[in-house]
């Protein structure tokens, strides 16, 4: 398959949350250099959600302009919604329209189950999932009038099972669902949203007890270094671009390794009479046969096939 062009972004405005380090602040950097006119917000906490720092925001946007970018800083906490309205208007303000969210901000709080309390739950899902949510709905009437926009989610493989950190898998498990969901409302208006499922290793946490990846083996520096966060942002800026050919899709990226993971389905068995426990039991391994499972698409996708049976 013949490369494509260069991929640029000249004429779009794109806002990162979480952009001020890690994850947030390779992407922000590429999609400047790329053209992109960026919106840069971090409330520069520490990896937890405690305290507040304006230093890397600026840090960023002054990096950018030093390389011939645009850039404007925004400090505010997206765990709050009023803050991510202001976000967007700021985008608006400064440079007359935003195309992109990419919705990168987030904490980690390690805790086990039942250790793990309201407040732990709260302010996860405040960070990732209402931040996430309340961003986006800010940027989505403007993306509806111009008839085009671009939505990526942060999401997790932690949601396979991540025993000791509860709030932040649910947190994530709940964007695919956003994710999904806002995909079948948005494709119609040109308005595509997918969500990126990171692995690299993000900065250190000062209170955090446990590390941020789990590794099989010593991270040796080479290891290291193919997991710069960097190595994600290719994937960002793809499912960023007006070319971009999916929506409602899960991308795994880092370490140099892109992937997709999809949601499947067994065929499963089909009960030719009243169903009984027991013969729930006696076909378990048809109802877990992957032989022929299938992607929907959707809600509705999947209940056309699941109940084919029952049509006409």
């Amino acid at each position: 398959m013949n490369a494509p062009a260069d991929l640029r972004f000249d004429g779009r405005v794109a806002l990162v949350t979480g952009a001020g380090r890690g994850l947030g602040r390779a992407h922000a950097l590429l999609l400047a250099s790329r053209g992109a006119k960026v919106v840069v917000n971090d409330f520069g906490g520490s990896k937890e959600g405690v305290g507040s720092d304006h230093g890397p925001a600026n840090d960023v946007v002054a990096e950018i302009v030093a390389a011939g970018g645009e850039a404007v800083a925004d400090t505010s906490d997206v765990g709050i919604e009023a803050n991510c309205h202001e976000l967007v208007a700021t985008a608006i303000r400064e440079f007359g329209r935003i195309d992109i969210v990419v919705n990168n901000a987030g904490i980690s709080r390690w805790a086990t189950f039942p250790e793990a309390d309201a407040d732990n739950l709260e302010r996860t899902l405040d960070v990732h999932l209402r931040g996430t949510w309340h961003t986006t709905r800010a940027a989505w009437p403007h993306f509806q009038e111009q008839g085009y926009g671009r939505v990526i989610t942060t999401v997790s493989t932690g949601m396979l099972g991540l025993a000791d950190n509860l709030a932040y898998a649910t947190a994530k498990g709940a964007l695919i669902g956003f994710t999904r969901s806002l995909a079948v409302a948005g494709g119609p208006q040109n308005i595509l949203v997918n969500a990126i499922a990171p692995n690299a290793i993000t900065r250190p946490s000062e209170t955090a007890t446990k590390p941020n990846i789990v590794t099989s083996a010593p991270l040796d520096p080479a290891r290291a270094q193919a997991m710069e966060t960097g190595l994600v942002s290719p994937m960002v800026a793809y499912l960023s671009h007006e070319s971009c050919p999916v929506n409602g899709e899960i991308l795994v990226a880092g370490a140099k390794r892109f992937s997709r993971w999809f949601l499947g389905i067994t065929p499963g068995w089909l009960s030719d009479g009243e169903p009984t426990v027991e013969e729930v039991a006696g076909h378990w391994d048809e109802i877990n046969d992957r032989d022929g499972y299938y992607v929907p698409a959707s809600l509705n996708d999947w209940a056309s096939r699941f109940m084919a049976h029952l049509a006409g």
